[in-house]
């Protein structure tokens, strides 16, 4: 029998990290191999090829032939050519010349004789890849990037919005359940990670952006808050590219939700302390987590074990003891660990016959879950 894909969540008190960091093309790598790196440094760069944009010029010269174009043609291929300038004219018995401008800087990289179209490229852009976090670079991809290596706790989330950031930890909540209102994010907030309770308000949101604020980390967010913040409704889809001057990253759920309690703690233990995050999510093929990453210098080590490794523990599947999050109701965004693992199906609310699991949650109660509703917590 086929066994179902359970997602996975990490949460890790001191864990190895490891980001690849890539180039979209081949480029050149900035760094060697054994070299420390800071977030902001830049370690690949290249240069991306400009979009191409295509252009009928029978159409624009109201010509019926395109055979004609490459007599119309005032550059060739090859050329480059400026916003504004000339690039084809077409002269006839009873008309004045007729001339097309180019409507962007470019290189003329096609003509087609067949179709009467043309193909201008915009020029190329630079492209920087900086590390994002602090750490050492424990291999090269030649022309490609680097892999880089931190020790710190790591914490993934449910949902997210924003791109990489980094900065302080600061807790502007005393508990998992408070919520963040605009009334909390002060001047001194500027250029930190806040970390909140069991909301973030919308307008918490916007007094955050106009503060500075790099990022918050809060349990939870009304569906409402977020559409009017980002100005669409979010759907499901892949987030990170957002530019709203804000990465948010919500662990728990939509709606008023308390952070865990060892994600609170494990975020006020650190307080104080480089944070590095991303929103970027992707809930289908391929998943993606937000994420906060805290990393920790020797001194932070001193006693403490030695950090986790990269585990299968999702792809060993479910299993008595280990920690899980239901994912939907009516236990949506409660805390437990498997007791057991009936193998008979079991009937469930929508009259169908499913897999299921007993789980004691946090407050003591033990439930019947089916196994699709809970994703496993790698602590």
């Amino acid at each position: 029998m086929a066994m179902a894909y359970t997602p996975g969540l990490k949460r890790k008190e001191l864990y190895s990290i490891r980001k690849i960091r890539m180039l979209p093309v081949p480029g050149e790598v900035l760094t060697d191999e054994g070299n420390g790196v800071t977030p902001n440094q830049v370690v690949a760069k290249t240069m991306v090829p400009g979009k191409p944009q295509t252009i009928n010029i029978c159409l624009a010269l109201g010509s019926p032939y395109p055979q004609e174009v490459p007599e119309y043609m005032i550059k060739k291929v090859g050329d480059s050519v400026k916003k504004g300038e000339a690039i084809a004219a077409r002269k006839g018995f009873w008309f004045k010349e007729r001339r097309y401008a180019s409507e962007f800087d470019g290189t003329v990289e096609y003509i087609s004789s067949a179709s009467g179209q043309i193909i201008i490229r915009e020029p190329s852009v630079p492209l920087e890849v900086n590390a994002y976090i602090p750490g050492t670079v424990v291999k090269v991809l030649p022309k490609e990037g680097v892999v880089i290596e931190c020790v710190g706790a790591f914490i993934q989330g449910i949902f997210g919005i924003g791109g990489e950031a980094h900065g302080e930890l600061m807790l502007v909540a005393a508990s998992p359940a408070d919520i963040l209102t605009a009334d909390e994010i002060r001047p001194e907030c500027s250029g930190r990670v806040l970390v909140g309770g069991s909301l973030v308000t919308g307008e918490a949101l916007r007094r955050a952006v106009a503060v500075g604020v790099r990022g918050i980390v809060v349990g939870g967010i009304q569906d409402k808050d977020l559409s009017d913040f980002l100005g669409y409704e979010i759907g499901v889809a892949i987030t990170g590219h957002e530019e709203k001057g804000l990465t948010l990253i919500v662990t728990e759920g939509f709606g008023p939700m308390n952070m865990a309690e060892k994600t609170f703690m494990l975020l006020k233990k650190h307080e104080g302390k480089l944070a590095c995050i991303t929103g970027a999510t992707q809930i289908r093929a391929g998943v993606i987590r937000p994420e906060v990453i805290i990393p920790l210098d020797d001194s932070d080590l001193e006693g403490m074990a030695e950090p986790a490794e990269e585990t299968d523990l999702v792809k060993e599947g479910l299993r008595p003891g280990i920690p899980v999050r239901v994912i939907r109701k009516p236990y949506f965004g409660a805390l437990g660990r498997i007791v057991s693992l009936p193998v008979e199906l079991q009937g469930v609310q929508s009259e169908s016959r499913v897999r299921v699991l007993e789980a004691e949650l946090e407050d003591g109660r033990r439930v019947i879950i089916p196994r699709a509703n809970v994703e496993i917590i790698e602590e």
